[in-house]
C-alpha cells in the first residue's frame, strides 16, 4: 500500500479571497519504505536541532514562519529560511519517496467547487499513476506484488467530512470527460482507494511539515512575497526535482496547474 500525505496552501474561496490559487502538496511513499523513512527524518530532525536549537517538539509551519507570528519570535528569519531550504534538500536526497502537486488557480475556476475540482484532479492523478504502474519504484524489494498495490489518503487537519464524502463518491462513480468527444463522458470509479481519509494533525507528524514546507514554496513560486523574491526564495520549489513525480501531467513537470 502506498501513504498519500496532503498538505493544502491558500483557501477555496472565489469572493474576495486573499489568495489566487489552492493548492494541493503530496508526498507519496510505500510502506515497505515508511519505517525507514521516518527513522530518515528522526535524523534529520535531530540534525536541525543540532545545527539551529530547533527541537523536535517544534512544529515546522512554514507560512506561520514567515508571519508576524510570536510563535517563531525566538527563531531569525535567515535561519528558518534556512530550516525550509534543508527541509526541501533532504526530501531530494531521499530515493524512495515522491511528491506532486496541483494548483487551481481560481480566477478562472470561480463557477466551481474548488475544494472539491482540486482534491478530485489529486485523488485522479494518483489513481492514475499507480493503475500504470508508475510508483512501482518506490516499492522496497521485488517480493511485493506490485499489481495489488492501492493507497490511503493522509490529510493534514481539512474540511473533513467534505473529503470524506468526496473518497466515497469517486470511489463508486467518478465521470470523466472525454478527451475526443466534447460533452461525453467516462464512468472510471477510482477503485484503488482504501479506506476513508485518516485526518492527522501537522502538530504531531514529522511527515505533514515537509508536505507543508512543500506547499508553502510552491504557493510562493506562483504568488511570491516580496521577502521571498529578494532571497530568491521562490524558486526553491525547484529543488525538489528527482522526486517530483512527473506522470501528473504532461509538462512532466510534478504540477498539475489548472489556468
Amino acid at each position: 500500500m502506498f501513504l498519500v500525505y496532503v498538505d493544502e496552501s491558500g483557501d477555496t474561496g472565489t469572493n474576495n479571497s486573499p489568495t489566487r490559487y489552492f493548492i494541493l502538496s503530496a508526498l507519496i511513499v510505500h510502506e515497505s519504505n515508511w519505517l525507514r523513512f521516518l527513522n530518515d527524518l528522526i535524523d534529520f530532525r535531530r540534525e536541525l536541532r543540532d545545527h539551529y536549537n530547533f527541537k523536535l517538539r517544534e512544529e515546522i509551519h512554514a507560512s506561520e514562519f514567515f508571519q508576524s507570528s510570536k510563535k517563531y519570535n525566538h527563531i531569525k528569519k535567515h535561519i528558518k529560511l534556512q530550516i525550509c531550504k534543508k527541509t526541501l534538500d533532504f526530501q531530494e536526497s531521499l530515493d524512495y519517496i515522491q511528491v506532486m502537486f496541483v494548483a487551481v488557480d481560481k480566477t478562472k475556476h470561480y463557477d466551481k467547487d474548488i475544494f472539491e475540482y482540486a482534491w478530485t484532479l489529486l485523488l485522479q492523478r494518483i489513481h492514475n499513476t499507480l493503475e500504470k504502474n508508475n510508483f512501482d519504484s518506490l516499492i522496497k524489494g521485488n517480493d511485493v506484488p506490485h499489481w495489488s498495490q492501492t493507497f490511503m489518503l493522509i490529510p493534514d487537519k481539512t474540511d473533513d467530512k467534505k473529503l470524506q464524502k468526496l473518497v466515497r463518491k469517486i470511489r463508486r462513480y467518478n465521470p470523466v470527460p472525454s478527451k475526443y468527444n466534447r460533452g461525453e463522458y467516462r464512468d472510471i470509479p477510482l477503485k484503488l482507494i482504501t479506506e476513508d481519509p485518516y485526518t492527522k494533525d501537522s502538530a504531531e507528524s514529522f511527515i505533514h511539515q515537509l508536505v507543508d514546507v512543500n506547499a508553502y514554496f510552491m504557493k510562493q513560486n506562483l504568488e511570491p512575497k516580496r521577502y521571498m523574491k529578494r532571497k530568491k526564495a521562490h524558486n526553491y520549489i525547484y529543488r525538489l526535482d528527482k522526486i517530483l513525480c512527473r506522470h501528473i501531467s504532461s509538462q512532466k513537470n510534478g504540477v498539475l496547474l489548472m489556468k
